[in-house]
């Protein structure tokens, strides 16, 4: 590399945004006028990175950031109110597992290998919510989910009286959870903030387990025709067998875990190969790897998994892709 844009260049093509927003800050390696309109670039490509999905699209990137961009990220973003527009991943998941799959390919190729498993950690917490997306037409929308769930015969979110007969499978956590869910529409937004930070994976977890564990299943799937029940049993009970599989496990290894230790490329691969075999023993899941090896991707068969489980086609997003062209562009 011959001059200081050669180096900003290969940053930017690393997505080491948080390094090249620092190099440029100072104005001495670009132009002034380009490192100001590179620098929210490299934020906002950051915080996307990072996941940090609750200040996608923040107001104060209005005008700093390529609209498109910004609308991109939204489509990912958690409403931080009970009101907010749009609904962002309250609507669909499918667009924040599309970016998922982008990030976790980045994390491979930068060796970040305890990012990735915390990405990986992230999807599996909500794949119960993406396989019931297309049988709710929503993805867990609190303010919309209680024509789903509520009703006679329904046992979501309702207290087990003492000395009754425990006929609901679901933890105290999780009865807790969905009780909140059928409510939090009305509450405030700090609340609604609290909600989804600690309780809106329970919802997910309980739902899958209502679709693909429950002993004495309610109406909650009693309702449901039987070729839609026995296909949304059959995708929750995937997405259940890859969250107990050997990659997600990996994070009680990894920082973001229990542990102090990071694993290696080669634990990720021997740990997705351990999890493909076991998955590819479900129907679903068999059919969903076939081939996996050709199609590219760094854990091969994750962007078919995640597509059997939500009905509907997933790929990689390119949105940091994208960021980082517009960032070399921006910079001359």
């Amino acid at each position: 590399m011959e001059t200081a844009r050669d180096v900003l260049t290969a940053l930017a093509r690393r997505y080491a945004f948080g390094d090249l927003e620092a190099l440029i800050a100072g104005g001495a390696l670009v132009p002034d006028t380009r490192a100001k309109a590179a620098r929210p670039l490299c934020a906002f490509g950051q915080r996307v990175l990072d996941l940090d999905a609750e200040d996608f699209g923040m107001p104060e990137a209005a005008g700093e950031v390529p609209r498109d961009l910004l609308d991109r990220a939204r489509a990912s973003r958690m409403p931080q109110a009970p009101k907010e527009r749009p609904r962002g991943a309250l609507a669909s998941l499918r667009p924040a597992y599309a970016l998922l799959l982008e990030v976790i390919a980045i994390r491979w190729h930068r060796r970040d290998m305890a990012a990735l498993v915390a990405a990986v950690h992230i999807a599996s917490e909500y794949l119960p919510l993406l396989a019931w997306e297309p049988v709710l037409g929503h993805a867990g929308d609190p303010a919309l989910i209680g024509a789903s769930v509520n009703g006679d015969g329904s046992r979501f979110g309702v207290p087990i009286e003492p000395g009754s007969p425990r006929e609901c499978d679901h933890t105290r956590p999780e009865r807790s959870a969905c009780e909140r869910t059928l409510r939090v529409a009305k509450e405030p937004p700090p609340g609604w903030r609290a909600y989804l930070d600690r309780q809106h994976s329970q919802v997910a977890s309980a739902l899958g387990d209502c679709a693909a564990r429950c002993r004495t299943p309610c109406t909650v799937m009693t309702r449901l025709d039987d070729p839609v029940r026995e296909d949304l049993t059959d995708r929750c009970r995937l997405a259940a067998e890859f969250t107990d599989g050997a990659l997600v496990k990996l994070r009680h290894a990894a920082p973001v875990g229990h542990g102090f230790g990071v694993p290696s490329p080669e634990e990720v691969e021997t740990a997705w190969a351990r999890a493909r075999r076991s998955l590819s023993h479900h129907p679903l899941g068999k059919a969903a790897l076939e081939g996996a090896d050709s199609d590219g991707y760094p854990l091969p068969g994750l962007p078919g998994l995640f597509s059997a489980i939500a009905a509907a086609p997933i790929v990689p997003d390119t949105l940091l892709h994208d960021v980082t062209l517009r960032i070399t562009t921006t910079l001359g």
